[in-house]
């Protein structure tokens, strides 16, 4: 979805209440944005760590305007399902970096061989 105020009306419609009390959780799963403005932001959010990060700044649920407690889990999921059509890992973003000289040891190059393992 293009737009975290797109994945609150969707939360909206699975959960109840209206799409501002779902807002924050997915402007803060978005929030990178600010930094890298196309898809490689979700690396930074948009995998299973991040859905527990959510959890344990947003509290393990919140309570809709129609009154009910839901999974703040469940809501980072669907965030992350709706983008990426799963769940992935931390690894399985890291696991796509192409590693550049400058992320090695400052008083060496790597090898070839050393950058590959």
């Amino acid at each position: 979805m293009a737009h975290a105020y797109h994945h609150a009306v969707s939360s909206a419609k699975k959960y109840g209440g209206v799409p501002e009390d779902y807002l924050e959780l997915h402007q803060w799963m978005d929030g990178s944005k600010e930094h890298m403005a196309d898809f490689r932001h979700r690396a930074l959010r948009h995998h299973s760590e991040g859905i527990y990060m959510m959890e344990r700044l947003f509290g393990v649920t919140m309570i809709n305007s129609a009154g009910r407690a839901v999974p703040v889990r469940f809501i980072g999921e669907q965030h992350v399902i709706e983008d990426l059509g799963r769940i992935p890992t931390v690894a399985d973003w890291l696991g796509q970096i192409q590693p550049a000289p400058w992320m090695l040891a400052r008083d060496r190059v790597a090898t070839e061989k050393e950058v590959a393992a």
